[in-house]
Order: C-alpha cells, then structure tokens, then sequence
C-alpha cells in the first residue's frame, strides 16, 4: 500500500469517526447508559437476529376454563425483516415482514386446506419495519433511518425517577420509554396506540440483557383492558437464518 493510499484510508476512518462521535455526542446521554444496562457496545453492535422462543398467556384462564399453551417464536434479522409465529390447539397464524412486503397466513389446526392468506397494508409494514428497529438497534442511530429521538425529561414511575424518550419514527408511529435515570433500566413503554409494556426477568444471551417477560396492557373497544404476558424460554443471537424464511408461501394448498 502506498502513501498516497494510507493517508486517504487514514482519512476517511478519521472521518467516519468524527461522525460517530458527533452523532453519539448528540443523543440523550441517557441512551448510553441504557446500552450499558444491557450489555457492551461490542456485544450490541455485533448483533444481526434475534429469535425469541416462548409461551403467550391472554390471562383469560378460568378454573373451569383452563387455558392451553400457546406456542410463539419471533425472529428480527437486519435490516426490515421479521416473523412471527404463533401455534395453539386451533391452529397457527403467521406474521411475515420482508423489507417492504408484509403478509400474515392463519391456518386451521384439523384442516390443512382451511387457511387464509393476506397482504398487510402499509400503515402495518411501516409498524412492523419499526418494531424490527426497536428491538435491533437498543435504543440507538434512529436519525440514520429518517425518525428523531427527543427527550422529554424527568418524571416519576413507580416511585423510581426515569428519563422520557420519544422514539419518533414517523407521525403515526412514537414509542415512549422510560429509563431509570441512575442504572438506566428500560422501566416503562408506551405506544400511540396507548398500550404500555413492561419488562420483567433477566435471560442472557451472547453477553446481553433481555427480558424475561413482555406484559401488555392494552384497552378495549368496549373500555376494558386487556392484559397480553409473553414468557421467553430462551433467546439466540445471530442464529443462522434460512434463506426462504421470509418468503411469501404458494397461492395453493400442498
């Protein structure tokens, strides 16, 4: 390699990282405390796919009307792609996003030509591209990707005092969240569509922190809530994904 060559790459490298470290520089220093809750920058950064594997609970359980366990596995893969999969006694729904495709299959369990198949609408895909990013990046570099991230300062959760952030992806689409300002904990999330989420349990996975259990309250049409726990059993990091997991499946029945 020649001088001329070193100088320019010595360049360039001095750029970017002037780059980065203005853009960090920028963030709310609360983002890099919440990283750090969570697990190392290398350890962040070197995180591809996740795939979460657990159980779901609607919380509809009764003595007499024992709930059956509901199956769900999630997995995220860089940069928009991700799928769902939820299976019960009464069969399996699907959740796909591939870029800018999305589409969702619901399948009888008794009857494997009972099945519907439909593309999801674009208010969806930009959610689900959203969620992808929020679950893929902890919490940093949204302004690459068009959105802004703006600090709402100190308030009060459960007697613990949290910094506000707003994860503003697009008009429509917001994520509020809410980290413990000294240990810088995700406490509290809260959506535009007014649910709030909350994070319990530890399970460490390639060096980092993730949740145990995903509880959502959400409200109802009729004004009641609705309480959604997810139980992860276990969580992979950069599992090997195969390469026709997020393709659109036959028109037919096999």
């Amino acid at each position: 390699m020649n001088t001329v060559t070193q100088r320019f790459l010595f360049l360039a490298l001095f750029a970017t990282s002037a780059a980065l470290t203005s853009l960090h520089a920028s963030e709310p220093a609360i983002i890099a405390k919440a990283r750090a809750y969570l697990g190392s920058e290398s350890a962040l950064n070197a995180v591809n796919s996740l795939h979460f594997y657990g159980t779901l609970d609607l919380n509809l359980a009764t003595e007499d009307a024992p709930q059956t366990p509901i199956k769900v596995e999630i997995q995220f893969e860089r940069p928009y792609r991700q799928l769902s999969l939820i299976t019960s006694e009464k069969g399996t729904e699907i959740t796909v996003l591939n870029g800018y495709d999305a589409w969702q299959r619901i399948a009888a369990s008794n009857d494997t030509t009972r099945w519907n198949l439909a593309l999801l609408q674009i208010e969806q895909i930009k959610n689900l591209r959203a969620n992808v990013w929020e679950n893929l990046s902890f919490f940093r570099g949204l302004e690459s990707q068009g959105g802004q991230v703006k600090d709402l300062g100190i308030v009060t959760i459960d007697e613990q005092s949290c910094r506000k952030l707003a994860f503003v992806h697009s008009s429509e689409i917001t994520f509020y969240r809410y980290f413990n300002e000294t240990t810088g904990q995700l406490i509290l999330t809260e959506t535009m569509r007014g649910e709030s989420i909350r994070e319990g349990g530890t399970i460490m996975a390639s060096g980092i922190k993730f949740p145990k259990t995903l509880t959502t309250l959400a409200t109802r049409p009729d004004g009641t809530i609705q309480t959604i726990t997810i139980t992860f059993d276990r969580v992979t990091v950069n599992e090997p994904v195969a390469s026709d997991t997020f393709e659109m499946p036959l028109l037919i029945s096999k």
